[in-house]
């Protein structure tokens, strides 16, 4: 999305907050996030004309193509995650976890069937986190000419079974 300042820009218009879950330190800091899809939104949005607000149209149409190789529709009856992260000084210390319950119990409480989250093959310390919350791997895509654009080749589609307490 580069460059730096206009990606952050990008995303300052693009990031409903709305749409995420929160974990915080006593002090308020934010120590991880993770974000979801409804039908009614989600943490990732931003439409062509905050792109093209920041980058022009030119830069807009692009990047807007680049960008929907990404996108995700959703499914009725499932949870979109749309992304996780946590600061590299909390990491290893549950906050994932702790996240990725609140995401669960969010699905839970509004009656989904599922909770889906995609994971890039870079990245085996979140997939690894993910199987052990009992995420099953479910369908796997590749970034064919992406993979340089990305920095990945492929990204694994998981799934967990929302149940019912």
């Amino acid at each position: 999305m580069g460059p730096d300042e206009k990606g952050l820009e990008f995303f300052e218009l693009a990031l409903n907050p709305d749409f995420a879950l929160v974990a915080r330190d006593p002090a308020g800091r934010m120590l991880g996030l993770a974000g979801f899809k409804t039908q009614d939104g989600g943490l990732a949005g931003g439409s062509m004309s905050d792109l093209a607000r920041v980058y022009g149209w030119f830069g807009a149409v692009w990047r807007g193509l680049v960008l929907s190789v990404l996108e995700r529709d959703l499914q009725p009856g499932v949870f979109q995650m749309d992304g996780i992260f946590v600061q590299a000084e909390a990491r290893g210390q549950g906050i994932g976890t702790t996240l990725l319950s609140a995401i669960k119990a969010e699905a839970q409480r509004m009656s989904m069937t599922q909770v889906q989250l995609d994971v890039i093959d870079t990245n085996p310390r979140a997939r690894a986190l993910y199987e052990r919350e009992g995420f099953r791997p479910v369908k796997q895509e590749q970034t064919g000419p992406f993979k340089h654009l990305f920095g990945f080749n492929s990204a694994t589609k998981m799934s967990w079974a929302v149940t019912r307490d």
